[in-house]
Parts: C-alpha cells; structure tokens; sequence
C-alpha cells in the first residue's frame, strides 16, 4: 500500500514510519510540505500523493497555549483532520485519525468506554473531538483512536522531564490525584500496525468492526506520581546516578496549570480486544523498554 502518514518526526509518528515501511510505501512530509493548519491546500497535495490509506497522529498538542492559540488549534485538530477525511471518503481510501483522552470531562470512576458522552473541559479537547466528528462524517472508512498519557525515548514528554528533573532536583513533586495508563508511542504505533496488516485486504470492514472508534493505551493504571516515581526507580535499576531523593506526592491544586487536567484519564480497552483479538502489555512493562531505549541513545 501507499500510505500517507502525518507528523512522522512526533512520538507515535515517529514510531510508526520503521514499522510501515517495512512492508509498505510510506509517503511522510514534513509539517512544512504538509501543513494542517491550511486544510484549504491538502486536497492537491492529496491529489499529487494518490495514497491508499491516510494515518494521521498529526497534532497541535500544546494543551496550555491552546486556551490562547483556540483557533489553531482547532485549524490542526479539527479542520485539518477534515479536509484529510472529505478528500478519502469519496475515494474509499480508509483513514485512521488519532485522538485523545481529552475528549471526555475527566471525571468519573470508572475507565472511559467509546460510547461514554464526551464533554471536553479546554480548548485542546474541544479541538480534538471536533476532529473525531468531522473524520466521522465525512462517510468514509474510518477508524478513530484515542490515546491518552503518551511518551518515547525521544520528543518532548513526561519520562524525559523527569528525568531531567530527577539529575537536578533533590525533590520531586508530582500529582498524585489524577489516574491514567502511561502509554509508550512503540506501543501505540505495533498495535496500529497490527491492526493494518491483519487486515489490509478489508480495512474498512476491519474499522467498521469497531464502529470506527477504539481506546488503545497500555494495560493498568497509575497516578503520575506513580509514573514518576516508577522511572526514578527504574533509572537507579539501571544504576543511573540521580539527584532526587524522594517523590512526593501532591494535589492538583498545589501544582496550578492554565488548562485542568482530566481527574480521570483511563481508557477502557474491551473493545480493542473483541474487534482485533489485542491486549495490550503493561505500562510497567512498556516503561522498562523505553528507559532502556532513553539509555541507549
């Protein structure tokens, strides 16, 4: 297949492209040559590219500076991810859009499953859900998968700032009141591709086996302190000599942000496995291979 694939230097982006273009033609521009911000010019660029299936992590993620950049936002989240579904649905080429957590209100106390109602508390999350709706109705073959939590050895993310921050500070203070599962990007982009490969002759009937929807994050749950406090110990494992002594747990309101982050960020998985047979492995387990991957690099 000719597979366009968005924001290939970000985490899962970046994961994918190894992945795919094992056994596929993977056409992956820059931001430059392939900007979302200007859905208006992607439909000759798609034109040009002819591809067979569009994958799209693509994203504005600055969740703060979107409360002050709303309509960029919603120009890459939500009218970018559009202009990609309104040119593929007329020609039947599937697209898989990933979305996020955010979506929902990030209250309750129970994992969030795809039919939960959605109420996105900022402007990050109203972004991404208005990208999920017009990916939906565009009418094509479709597959939207919401994520939550993520990070890789490389990029910008919570493992790397800890790490950062446990060389230099004696004491950690993290949030200890909002849970979800700590997702590493290789996870995210092997069951993707798992999910392409077993079912490239009918990707359309194979997403419509979700009803075009699916949670995919790691196994279990933590709180970020607990995430922290799992890569300190995993570093001093690894006899990495760190600064911090301890961790300490605190509130959300102690630790004061733009945007709320969501109370409850966890993603139920029931779905993933009855519509692919996939069970995803453990954030601890995905955590390990990620420090050994930050170590090596």
């Amino acid at each position: 297949m000719r597979i366009l694939l968005t924001g290939s230097s970000g985490q899962i982006g970046s994961a994918l492209l190894p992945l795919l273009k094992e056994r596929h033609s993977v056409i992956a521009p820059t931001s430059g040559e392939f900007d979302l911000s200007k859905p208006k010019a992607l439909g000759a660029l798609l034109d040009a590219m002819r591809p067979d299936l569009i994958i799209n992590p693509a994203a504005y993620t600055a969740v703060d500076r979107a409360e002050d950049e709303p309509g960029r936002a919603m120009l890459i989240n939500g009218e970018g991810p559009g202009a990609l579904a309104q040119w593929a649905a007329p020609r039947e080429v599937p697209i898989v859009h990933l979305s996020s957590d955010y979506v929902f209100d990030g209250r309750g106390e129970r994992a969030w499953r795809e039919d939960d109602p959605t109420g996105p508390q900022s402007a990050y999350g109203r972004s991404k859900l208005a990208g999920e709706h017009v990916v939906r109705n565009a009418g094509g073959p479709h597959l939207v998968v919401r994520t939550a939590w993520v990070y890789a050895a490389l990029g910008n993310n919570f493992m790397r700032t800890i790490i950062r921050l446990a060389s230099e500070r004696e004491t950690l203070r993290v949030v200890a009141d909002q849970s979800g599962a700590p997702t590493s990007a290789r996870t995210v982009a092997a069951m993707l591709t798992d999910i392409i490969e077993r079912n490239e002759a009918q990707l359309a009937a194979a997403f419509a086996r979700a009803n075009g929807l699916v949670h995919l994050t790691n196994s279990g749950a933590t709180s970020w302190h607990g995430f922290a406090s799992a890569i300190v110990e995993g570093l001093r494992s690894r006899n990495v000599v760190l600064k911090a002594g301890e961790v300490v747990p605190i509130a959300s309101k102690d630790y004061p942000l733009k945007t709320v982050r969501p109370t409850n960020s966890r993603l139920d998985l029931a779905r993933l496995k009855d519509a692919y047979g996939l069970e995803p492995r453990s954030w601890e387990s995905a955590l390990a291979d990620e420090l050994d991957a930050f170590l090596s690099l």
